[in-house]
């Protein structure tokens, strides 16, 4: 199913402006998503078989979801299932609106199958956000998958104020989805990457718990970590996972380093600043995944996301490490097969290995 999209969908994609184009498909799926016919169709052409995981307390009908960044608005939520995505994670949504950086700030590196972004947190703020899954939820088109939402920092919020901001974002959403994703990692806020720092986040972390603790469905929080980080300052981050009752990492963000090259339509593509998504991001995310698994010794959940578009993507993160993977770039350059394929793809690679369930294969290669 991917041959139709990679040569004559995608080239007709790939002349517009990538953010419209990207507004363009959202508008498409969420069409689909509102129609019960249409979901049904797409399922058909794109589900993928089950390949189940139990991971934070979840269980998700396959490992493969959908990275954050792809739907910020919501707009297409019970689509993604239709997809044959495992699960959906929303966002990054902050609690004030906010329109993001300046036009252009997306733009392909096709010759690298990557992406750089400067979007800034573009999104509709908690508040409305949580209006739009209620109207999900009360349609009766909500999918049958784990449903995160990523946390971002307002900007016009002061770091001091962080902790305020996350929480206020949380204590409004906390009832509409299934785990939260806690972003300190996105280079394209000002500042936000301080937030890294062990003390700033451990007050993000005991603000949210706060909340969580006095509900009675707690929610798996989770948080995203930048793939530019040591693995000494990574380590500090893991230090809060008893005493924050962290429930996974997000390994990893998109990176502000550029590959090397001599292709100097590649060179002007790089020279723009955001974070770069994709291929060159794979072997550094898996480095992040493999070092998160060993400190913790499996006890840690991990996301693996950054530069999967195959199956053998998928499982050099999983053999290293990762319960979970994201996608977000592969689906851009591979079109709307990808999970099904890649779902397909594990499936096979377990039973080449002797694995009876995934689980098992979960950092066998990080001995």
């Amino acid at each position: 199913m991917s041959w139709p999209y990679r040569h004559l969908i995608r080239p007709f994609l790939f002349q517009q402006d990538s953010e419209q184009a990207h507004h363009r498909v959202l508008r498409g799926l969420e069409r689909c998503a509102k129609n019960k016919f249409l979901g049904d169709a797409l399922a058909a052409l794109y589900g993928a078989p089950e390949l189940p995981v139990t991971a934070f307390g979840l269980k998700f009908p396959n490992p493969v979801g959908l990275a954050a960044g792809m739907d910020k608005f919501a707009q297409a939520v019970p689509a993604w299932a239709a997809l044959g995505f495992g699960f959906t994670e929303l966002g990054g949504v902050t609690c004030h609106e906010q329109p993001g950086n300046p036009a252009p700030r997306m733009f392909r590196a096709i010759a690298d199958e990557a992406l750089i972004n400067r979007m800034g947190f573009n999104n509709p703020g908690a508040k409305a956000l949580a209006g739009k899954l209620a109207d999900w939820k009360k349609n009766g088109r909500w999918p049958n998958h784990p449903v995160g939402i990523n946390l971002g920092k307002s900007k016009i919020t002061p770091l001091e104020k962080a902790a305020d901001d996350y929480a206020e974002s949380f204590r409004t959403l906390r009832d509409y989805a299934d785990f939260f994703v806690v972003n300190v990692s996105s280079p394209n806020t000002p500042n936000l990457r301080q937030l890294q720092d062990k003390e700033a986040l451990k007050e993000i972390l005991v603000a949210l718990q706060a909340i969580n603790q006095s509900s009675v469905l707690k929610r798996p929080i989770l948080v995203k970590v930048a793939p530019d980080l040591s693995f000494d300052a990574l380590d500090e981050i893991l230090q809060l996972a008893g005493s924050c009752q962290l429930a996974g990492i997000v390994a990893t963000n998109t990176t502000i380093t550029r590959p090397e090259t001599a292709d100097e339509n590649l060179k002007r593509i790089y020279a723009e600043t955001g974070g770069l998504s994709g291929r060159p991001l794979r072997q550094r995310s898996t480095e992040m995944i493999r070092h998160i698994h060993r400190q913790t010794r499996g006890a840690l959940p991990i996301i693996g996301v950054g530069g999967i578009f195959t199956a053998a993507d998928a499982w050099e993160k999983i053999t290293a490490g990762a319960a979970l993977v994201q996608i977000y770039t592969g689906l851009v350059y591979e079109g709307p097969a990808i999970a099904g394929t890649v779902v397909k793809g594990l499936r096979k690679l377990m039973a080449a290995e002797g694995f009876d369930n995934l689980g098992e294969a979960v950092g066998c290669k990080n001995q």
